[in-house]
């Protein structure tokens, strides 16, 4: 049994397949919490929340994944990094984030780091008629 999510494999010829199901409880086999992904995020300098269908539809996003940024802490790794309120966390280091526990492993791994990378989905600037736009943000190391 994987922590409660389902397993479903076919064998065709010499090829195994794996449901993304496997994939989801894996990443969540660490234990993170909402909680501690929270907690995580305000340690590196943002206020975060998992994608819900409300937020889905405010954003107009074909999907309820990835995490909201709801506030940037001033003086923080995510605010020298240009992280943006209303902007969706999408992946960490090359990690897809997809739901907290996601984003809390990944930020966790990620702090231990001197510089890695933060890819969001934000809101372009007021007058752009582009919209949304993909972004990489690189986060250095903290300094005193």
């Amino acid at each position: 049994m994987v922590n409660g999510g389902a397993l479903a494999v076919v064998l065709l010829g010499s090829v195994l397949f794996v449901s993304v199901g496997v994939v989801q409880a894996a990443a969540q086999s660490d234990g993170m919490t909402e909680e501690e992904a929270a907690r995580l995020g305000e340690e590196f300098g943002i206020v975060v929340g998992a994608v819900d269908e409300d937020i889905q539809k405010e954003l107009k996003l074909e999907r309820p994944q990835g995490v909201a940024v709801f506030e940037v802490i001033g003086n923080s790794r995510a605010d020298y990094a240009g992280i943006k309120v209303r902007s969706v966390i999408k992946e960490i280091d090359k990690r897809e984030v997809r739901t907290m526990a996601d984003f809390g492993s990944a930020i966790k791994k990620a702090m231990k780091e001197c510089n890695f990378t933060v890819g969001t989905y934000e809101p372009a600037d007021p007058g752009d008629p582009v919209g949304w736009g993909v972004n990489f943000h690189f986060v250095g190391c903290k300094r005193d």
